[in-house]
């Protein structure tokens, strides 16, 4: 993909990427080992506060995929910082995991985490394609509906 494409896809997406988190303890954001990214896990935010709520509980399924797909655009800010700002150096998406705030009885993580999923391949192309896992967890720091971190081989 060329870079003015993926750039064109998240402009006709509307997606403005936000500025790169910091952390909130001790780590890094993204660290690299050859070829691979590694980006630590982002939390949902909603206007810039944690998107906070159990899936099951007080948020539904539909919910919990727009908090993942809110989470994908911060994981995509991040990586756009650790490829310098030429997310064209993605060469492919290749594991994506999430984790979902959810109820004992909660099973849709894997329609929750879509909301990543589909917004990765809408903007990379067949690069976006990735493996995947999604866990259903009884808590998130801060209290945060979904959490999801990336592995990323770059040029």
């Amino acid at each position: 993909m060329s870079k003015s494409s993926i750039y064109e896809k998240l402009k006709a997406l509307n997606i403005e990427l936000p500025a790169v988190a910091t952390p909130a303890a001790a780590y890094v954001m993204y660290a690299q080992t050859g070829k691979t990214i590694f980006i630590s896990g982002h939390i949902a935010k909603k206007d810039g506060k944690v998107w906070a709520g159990q899936l099951g509980k007080n948020i539904t399924t539909e919910e919990g995929k727009q908090a993942a797909r809110a989470v994908a655009i911060d994981l995509i800010a991040t990586l756009n910082a650790a490829c310098g700002g030429d997310l064209t150096r993605v060469t492919r998406i290749v594991k994506l995991m999430s984790l979902v705030n959810s109820t004992p009885d909660f099973t849709e993580q894997h329609l929750v985490t879509n909301g990543a999923s589909e917004l990765l391949v809408e903007v990379f192309g067949d690069q976006g394609k990735h493996a995947r896992s999604a866990f259903g967890v009884a808590q998130i720091p801060m209290g945060a509906c979904v959490e999801i971190e990336l592995i990323v081989e770059v040029a």
